[in-house]
């Protein structure tokens, strides 16, 4: 049992470091998207 909590942990933290990632990726691309058009 104490695999599967491991493995558990783990793929949970890999997908909140992507969604990180990618939030911040998603706002980057919002923010330079923004600013073209104000331009």
């Amino acid at each position: 049992m104490v695999e599967y909590a491991l493995i558990l942990v783990l793929v949970v933290t890999v997908v909140l470091v992507i969604l990180i990632v990618m939030g911040n990726t998603v706002k980057n691309m919002y923010c330079n998207i923004a600013g073209s058009l104000n331009h």
